[in-house]
């Protein structure tokens, strides 16, 4: 199987999808897309794969993959990449849709606004607000079990993690969600796991 992963080093929605691999040993080409760069001038193969030129893309054979929590799913089920079991599935979707419209949400918004762009204070308050919620969500759930699946880590943690290890960027503090700090930490003792600022970077390989 021929893997080609499209991502940039900034990005959360890459990270993810990366780390998924790099843990379960899945060969794969990574290709950085610097996304400053207006759609027409971006990579031909890149445009060819992503859709609605976005990162991550992963080109399976030939055949592309786009949205983050999608490639994780189609990782869990068709590739037995962190999938939980069986009786997990329903749970795992659940995470990963929570993900998409919550933390997946709030934290990279807010990120972008007080790290690159700032969008206004009524904007970040909103952010902040939102985020500082999902975090307690996480913070809640991760008091009663190690991972977000009773059975263990699967890609519904790689998924909720992928934007805090950039918590710094958005002005917050990863001691005021205890259980939260612990449980990044289980993460990054796993075998071949990296920060994204090495796994995204743009000559990684």
């Amino acid at each position: 199987m021929q893997l080609i992963l499209y991502g940039n080093r900034f990005s959360g929605h890459s990270y993810k999808v990366r780390l998924a691999l790099v843990l379960a040993g899945l060969a794969h080409d990574y290709r950085h897309v610097s996304l400053s760069l207006p759609h027409t001038e971006r990579p031909a193969d890149f445009r060819a794969a992503s859709r609605w030129q976005e990162v991550p893309a992963l080109v399976v054979d030939g055949v592309a993959l786009v949205q983050s929590n999608a490639i994780l799913q189609w990782l869990a089920s068709e590739q037995a990449v962190l999938g939980g079991t069986a009786a997990e599935a329903q749970q795992l979707r659940e995470w990963l849709s929570w993900e998409a419209n919550r933390i997946g949400f709030s934290l990279p918004n807010l990120r972008y606004s007080r790290r690159f762009s700032p969008q206004g204070a009524a904007v970040e308050a909103w952010l902040e607000q939102r985020c500082r919620a999902d975090l307690d969500v996480l913070n809640a759930q991760l008091a009663q079990q190690d991972y977000l699946l009773a059975s263990g880590l699967s890609v519904a943690d790689l998924s909720a993690s992928a934007y805090l290890w950039w918590l710094a960027d958005a002005a917050l503090e990863i001691s005021d969600w205890p259980h939260v700090a612990r449980w990044l930490a289980r993460i990054a003792v796993q075998p071949r796991w990296a920060h994204p600022d090495t796994l995204l970077a743009a000559d990684a390989s």
